[in-house]
């Protein structure tokens, strides 16, 4: 057996040994705070548009009768087009009326002359004063049938009532119709139009309350403004104002009905079609926002990290709004305009009292235009909000 030389065993011997030491004794690097950025609130003046969804009605809606029995013998106008007051839109065979009227007008010319010959008769006593009198009430029953067959007459040419769209025509010419039984076309006004939709009790106690601080009119006095899209468009381009709002809340539903006037110049709105409609709510009051990925949930609850003067993070509860269009989000509650909020960086924060690197940031206010056409640079047009 061959010997290993002494010198060749303490090396090995001294390299295990500086392979042994613990590592707990290389020097430590301290965690650095997490980087978080953060920004004080943004304060804005504001108006809250509330939204509801409804659809268009007809101001005007009428079912066309014939007012006299007859035979139709024309019509005078083509299915679907518009249609002015007092347009005429059917005829109704007018000869049996003329006769008619021929007819009564010599029974009234006849009771005219008896009449005035009655009156001669009287200034030589020939008749009594009863005679007159009979005659006289004689010509004025005829005055009346006479002014009934002008009125019958009038009737055979059947006349739209109102101006608007008229649907096609229900019965053809060469039918009998019965008066004021046969339906014979609908009409339906077209401009304005009114937009119907139904609101909540919290929305109408929340808008009694504004009314009562003085911060809103009521819709029951004032026209406050609406706009309205259609489903094929993303902005709210017709205008119009509240008209109507019910005297009850429905024992079933829970809401209470509404109704706004809208303008239909272009003829688009047909009675029927649906519509998202933005409501004046609040207005013109000071409001506190945040970037919407800075609010945070805890089960039913909302709140945002800040971070104080020691750089440390502290969970403030929140109550919040309207979310804007332009990603910022209202704070009703929470907060007073002077916190270090953090809007970036969240994920790495572990829990309050955690030591950050906060970096500071400028929110900054980007303009609506959520209006369509209708929007403008006004503030309280730049400010309109989204109901959640």
């Amino acid at each position: 057996m061959r010997a290993i030389p002494l010198t060749l065993i303490s090396a090995f011997s001294l390299m295990l040994v500086a392979c042994s030491e613990p590592e707990s004794q290389a020097p430590k690097q301290e965690a650095k705070p997490a980087e978080v950025d953060v920004a004080l609130p943004l304060q804005h003046k504001l108006t809250d548009w509330d939204e509801f969804t409804g659809r268009f009605e007809a101001i005007d809606n009428v079912n066309l009768r014939a007012r006299v029995t007859g035979y139709l013998v024309e019509k005078k106008f083509k299915d679907g087009q518009q249609v002015k007051k007092g347009d005429v839109l059917y005829v109704i065979d007018p000869r049996p009326f003329r006769y008619e009227l021929k007819r009564i007008q010599a029974q009234y010319e006849l009771a005219q002359k008896e009449l005035d010959r009655a009156h001669l008769l009287r200034e030589s006593n020939a008749i009594s004063q009863e005679e007159v009198d009979r005659r006289f009430q004689e010509l004025q029953i005829t005055e009346a049938s006479l002014n009934n067959a002008k009125l019958q007459l009038g009737f055979t040419k059947v006349t739209s009532p109102i101006d608007g769209k008229v649907s096609d025509s229900y019965v053809d010419v060469g039918n009998m119709v019965e008066e004021n039984q046969t339906i014979l076309t609908r009409i339906v006004s077209t401009n304005p139009i009114h937009f119907r939709f139904e609101g909540s009790q919290g929305d109408l106690l929340k808008y009694i309350r504004l009314d009562r601080a003085g911060q809103r009119p009521s819709s029951d006095s004032s026209p406050n403004p609406i706009y309205i899209r259609l489903m094929d468009e993303d902005k709210f381009y017709h205008e119009g104002k509240m008209h109507f709002v019910d005297n009850v809340v429905d024992d079933a539903t829970g809401t209470i009905q509404a109704t706004a006037t809208v303008n239909n110049d272009e003829g688009i709105i047909y009675p029927g079609l649906f519509g998202r409609a933005r409501l004046l709510g609040r207005a013109n009051y000071d409001g506190i926002l945040v970037p919407e990925n800075a609010i945070n949930t805890d089960q039913d609850k909302k709140f945002v990290y800040i971070v104080d003067e020691n750089n440390a993070i502290k969970r403030q509860y929140v109550t919040v709004g309207n979310l804007l269009e332009n990603d910022l989000i209202v704070v009703n509650k929470g907060l007073s305009g002077d916190e270090k909020v953090v809007i970036n960086g969240i994920q790495r924060i572990r829990a309050s009292g955690q030591e950050v690197t906060p970096n500071m940031h400028e929110l900054e206010w980007k303009p609506l235009n959520v209006l369509g056409k209708q929007a403008s640079t006004d503030s309280e047009k730049l400010t309109d909000t989204d109901k959640e």
